[in-house]
């Protein structure tokens, strides 16, 4: 199939560009590398069936394809509040525009939503059903809300229009290929651990998060994307529950390091408890995760050493 993934030069859209080329599909990747690198493609460039365009989801596009998968947005805090008018377009703009394209072209549209739709939840673990209980004026507002307003579009062009749509609410994920600098938990404690920096722990270190190996998420979302007749959101996530404290201790074993931890004070509306109910995603698509944490930690241990390792010698060779 011709499939167009936006936001395809980020995390997991890299990924997932990757995983459908060696499908055998033909992929669109585009991306206007707000928060995204170019560097996460540059294996794919090379690929006949790969294209990339730099575009701005907020601006239409005419595009021929047989999938959309709508992955375009920052999804770091650090990200998507540097410019939250910015994120609330991306989200509800870049989305409609999405659709307006899936309806023109009859293209099944897959929309990257979050799990921040359920806010900093009542009820644990969240479920589909579960309506959320999120800040609407918050500074995680313009991508709590957003993402809310995106799942709100795609139904209401089902509904309304015929669009054959799916959701998919993405719980934590990490891997390689991350950004060192997006402010999310993972990659702050593996390079600080590697760098021999004080780890950062915010709050006390109670709070709670579930994370997914990028390579499961890049499944589910296959998965997600190929049933028929699935337009509910679907949870995509590891239920395997751990504290913050918990994962810092591993990311410093995993790293060999000495680093030290620091307790920092909990930014505004950040969630307390993360934890996907993945029942819907096991029973419909037969899925679940399947690399523990251990073992996922230590691919990014291994990817963040590499990266920073060959940084540090690229600026030895400018010094002299």
């Amino acid at each position: 199939m011709r499939v167009l993934v936006t936001g395809g030069a980020g995390f997991i859209g890299s990924h997932l560009c990757e995983a459908l080329l060696d499908e055998g599909h033909e992929v669109l990747c585009l991306d206007n590398l707000f928060s995204s690198s170019k560097q996460n493609i540059y294996p794919l460039l090379n690929r006949p069936a790969f294209e990339f365009i730099r575009h701005d989801v907020t601006q239409p596009i005419l595009l021929e394809v047989d999938r959309i998968f709508n992955l375009a947005c920052p999804a770091s805090p650090v990200h998507y509040q540097k410019n939250p008018v910015k994120t609330v377009k991306t989200n509800v703009l870049g989305t409609l525009n999405m659709l307006g394209l899936a309806k023109r072209v009859r293209a099944r549209i897959l929309q990257a939503s979050t799990s921040e739709v359920y806010g900093d939840p009542e009820e644990h673990p969240q479920t589909e059903e579960y309506w959320g209980h999120v800040n609407p004026i918050g500074p995680r507002s313009c991508y709590d809300e957003g993402k809310r307003v995106a799942e709100t579009l795609m139904l209401d062009y089902h509904r309304q229009n015929g669009v054959d749509t799916r959701i998919a609410r993405i719980f934590n994920t990490y891997g390689p290929r991350m950004s060192e600098q997006d402010g999310r938990v993972v990659s702050n404690l593996v390079t600080q651990a590697l760098q021999g920096r004080p780890l950062t722990i915010y709050g006390d270190g109670s709070q709670t998060r579930s994370f997914c190996f990028v390579s499961d998420m890049v499944v589910g979302l296959q998965k997600l994307m190929d049933i028929d007749d699935c337009f509910s959101p679907v949870n995509l996530g590891n239920p395997s529950e751990v504290t913050i404290f918990e994962l810092a201790e591993l990311v410093r074993e995993l790293a060999n390091s000495r680093s030290e931890i620091r307790f920092e004070p909990l930014p505004t509306d950040d969630p307390i408890r993360r934890r996907p109910d993945i029942t819907r995603a096991t029973q419909l698509l037969g899925w679940k995760p399947t690399v523990g944490l251990r073992e996922g930690l230590a691919q990014t241990i291994e990817y963040f050493d590499r990266m920073l390792s060959a940084r540090e010698k690229e600026s030895s060779r400018a010094k002299a």
